[in-house]
């Protein structure tokens, strides 16, 4: 004990007030204290270090919503089509034509009538991946217009919430209850579904394949809900766009519709016919609990 106070007396007094070394105090007591303090110093910086990449890490899964499941393309789901009982092909047939789905979630909005009108006047039908609260309810007018006019009605649940990280119990409600409200005004009960944020795993494709529900992805976004310039939005999914992809836009964001014309110009130019994400697929049906992404 008294070793361990003098010890600690005499290294307390090699320093002035400041904190600076006095003269004369021993150089071996200095490497001592001056090594212990480094090795420390080092050791904080590798926590905080590793602090902050796990931190880092975190926020990469919660914004890509990385988690492992199996994805199928659209070239796959046409090429497993049952001879025997083919999707109906439409107009068009994807094995041919150069075939890009346009896809818009998280309505009905107030901008939705403008953006039918301007499919309408395209000629070009799209899947609209629907929100129950405040949306379906809100607007069961535009749900009508939707399927009246050849469009794809499908969910996109009811209230928005991540379902992987909620009970089992709570996915099949969040689920059920927007088919069940688009099957009431459409008088069809929703085959397709796409979670919030791209978000899934297996507990989800499990109730989706119960529910008779098959996942649909995206490979095209303009990131709209950032920005309210309908130039950069265009121009950001014309950089992206290739043959089977699957375009992703929300008609809620203001910036969103005025975008819409110069897409479909843009793209039909290059040569793209636009379908239903059902159309991309066939003749292959979607199949319940499958991920489509291409």
């Amino acid at each position: 004990m008294l070793d361990s106070t003098k010890n600690a007396f005499s290294t307390s007094n090699a320093f002035g007030v400041s904190g600076r070394r006095r003269r004369g105090a021993g150089s071996p007591a200095r490497s001592a204290w001056g090594g212990t303090a480094r090795r420390a110093g080092r050791r904080a910086v590798a926590r905080r270090a590793g602090t902050l990449l796990t931190v880092a890490l975190s926020l990469v899964l919660a914004t890509t919503g990385c988690t492992r499941y199996d994805t199928t393309a659209p070239s796959a789901a046409r090429a497993a089509a049952d001879p025997d009982h083919p999707a109906p092909l439409g107009a068009v047939d994807c094995r041919k034509a150069k075939c890009i789905a346009l896809t818009f979630d998280a309505g009905p909005s107030a901008n939705s009538p403008r953006l039918l009108d301007i499919l309408k006047e395209k000629h070009v039908h799209a899947t609209f991946f629907l929100l129950g609260k405040k949306h379906i309810a809100r607007y069961p007018d535009l749900v009508k217009r939707m399927a009246a006019e050849g469009h794809e009605v499908a969910s996109h649940t009811w209230d928005h919430r991540i379902l992987t990280r909620i009970r089992p119990d709570e996915v099949r409600a969040e689920l059920t209850r927007p088919d069940t409200a688009i099957e009431k005004l459409t008088g069809r009960k929703p085959t397709l579904m796409r979670p919030p944020q791209g978000r899934t795993n297996k507990t989800v494709n499990d109730i989706c394949r119960q529910l008779g529900l098959a996942e649909v992805l995206w490979s095209v976004t303009a990131k709209d809900y950032l920005t309210t310039d309908s130039d950069l939005i265009r121009k950001r999914v014309l950089d992206q766009a290739g043959r089977d992809g699957i375009i992703l836009l929300h008609d809620i964001y203001r910036g969103t519709v005025p975008a819409v014309p110069g897409i479909i110009d843009a793209l039909k130019a290059r040569g793209y016919v636009f379908v239903t994400v059902p159309q991309l697929l066939a003749p292959g049906d979607a199949e319940p609990g499958t991920v489509y992404k291409p």
